[in-house]
């Protein structure tokens, strides 16, 4: 899978010119379903649904669009123009009542016959717990990808499981003349993914949930500095991670990240997962893949992966190709194809009942650590993308050396009341 760029027209039943002039019109069609989401890492595996797809339905064109950066921006200005895409995406959890007065309620079709009860559980409305308002690509793992063979050239037995091992490793894997890490901080997303593990630590620490500590911060009572693991322990992260990482960190994306790794130039990959493992594989098929969390603090018990499903999928509810759109996701998600396409195809956790096992390292390696050592919170949910977004962009800055930490926990602390705070 190759990164796609913005607005690049994808899916073998799109004309090359069709996203340049797509509009209302082009949407009336009611077998032709225009689908718009992020996630372009998933690019070729969609391709290859899509083109399974046309096998079982001939006469129905599914024009597919991926972008990563903006997306928010771009779908909501899709929402306000009435361009509303067929199919398009959001973060679970919290984002699915932003944009729930434009999602069918799937409750009944026979895809949440399949979905796993937790993804399910994802994709219902949090404000009352009704319908569901999604589906998935993935469930997801999230953690450190790192590689084994080099950890073991270094001397370096076990993970690192505190911050200070985790510096101890830095040093040992600098030395030997390999970037312990390479980063993509010019993705806004790649933060949020960071984030939401040292965000699990200060709940924990403060003995409350995930959710009522974000729940905090959007009302404007909790300050940053009242939680060590945030105000100290994830800032140290970010500095060491551009310490011992990319010569121009904020010009470092996916690609990158990808090219760094897979080549063994660089020991560790920051705000990824079972996603890149295809593509780093494809790079160096040998390369011996790791996987675990993130060292958020000085407890080993801290450094947990995280899982669930963090991404959902809506079917526009007032759609010209609403039937042609639920027979398609249905498809997906019941027919023997669909169901083997997360593990064979896409190479995901997937978001529904099977027996099928994965091939891929980063999900048997984190379905083993879930089992025996147990997960952290999927805190990203409880945000919204469009503060994920402000929220990367703030640590950028911090990263540039435009604004120092306290400058930047002020603004995350206001700008995270004024964004989801005031919905």
């Amino acid at each position: 899978m190759k990164r796609r760029l913005l607005s690049l027209v994808l899916g073998a039943a799109v004309a090359a010119s069709a996203f340049g002039t797509m509009g209302t019109a082009a949407l009336a069609d009611e077998n032709e379903i225009y689908m718009f989401i992020s996630q372009p890492e998933y690019a070729d595996a969609i391709n290859e649904l899509i083109e399974a797809y046309k096998e079982v339905a001939p006469d129905v064109t599914i024009n597919y669009e991926t972008t990563q950066n903006d997306y928010p921006t771009l779908l909501k200005a899709k929402l306000n123009s009435g361009e509303v895409p067929d199919i398009f995406s959001s973060t679970s959890g919290k984002e699915i009542d932003v944009y729930k007065e434009w999602s069918y309620d799937l409750t009944g079709q026979p895809l949440t016959e399949t979905m796993l009860p937790s993804v399910a559980a994802a994709m219902k409305s949090p404000e009352d717990g009704s319908g569901v308002y999604g589906l998935a690509i993935k469930g997801n793992y999230f953690g450190i990808v790192y590689n084994k063979a080099i950890f073991e050239e270094c001397g370096i037995t076990e993970f690192p499981k505190t911050t200070e091992e985790l510096k101890a490793a830095c040093e040992k894997i600098s030395e030997a003349g390999y970037k312990p890490f390479t980063t993509g901080f010019s993705e806004w997303w790649v933060f949020k993914h960071v984030w939401q593990h040292f965000l699990a630590a200060a709940a924990g620490d403060a003995g409350v949930e995930v959710s009522d500590l974000v729940a905090s911060f959007e009302k404007g009572e909790a300050k940053v500095a009242d939680y060590p693991a945030l105000y100290n322990n994830f800032f140290d992260f970010i500095d060491l991670a551009v310490q011992y990482g990319d010569d121009k960190p904020l010009e470092t994306a996916l690609e990158n990240e990808l090219a760094a790794f897979g080549s063994g130039e660089a020991a560790m990959v920051l705000g990824q997962g079972a996603w890149i493992e295809a593509d780093s594989l494809a790079i160096d098929p040998n390369l011996q893949i790791g996987f675990n969390g993130y060292p958020v603090s000085d407890k080993a018990d801290q450094c947990k992966i995280i899982s669930g499903s963090d991404q959902a999928l809506h079917v526009y509810n007032e759609s010209e190709a609403l039937q042609a759109t639920l027979d398609f996701v249905n498809w997906w998600y019941t027919s023997d194809y669909g169901i083997n396409w997360f593990t064979d195809v896409a190479g995901v956790v997937p978001p529904v009942q099977t027996e099928g096992e994965s091939s891929f390292e980063i999900i048997k390696q984190g379905s083993e650590l879930e089992a025996s050592e147990g997960s952290a919170a999927l805190g990203i949910c409880y945000s919204t993308d469009s503060w994920h977004q402000v929220f990367g962009e703030l640590i950028q800055s911090y990263i540039t050396g435009s604004a120092d930490k306290d400058a930047t926990c002020a603004a995350i602390e206001e700008q995270w009341a004024a964004i989801d705070g005031a919905e």
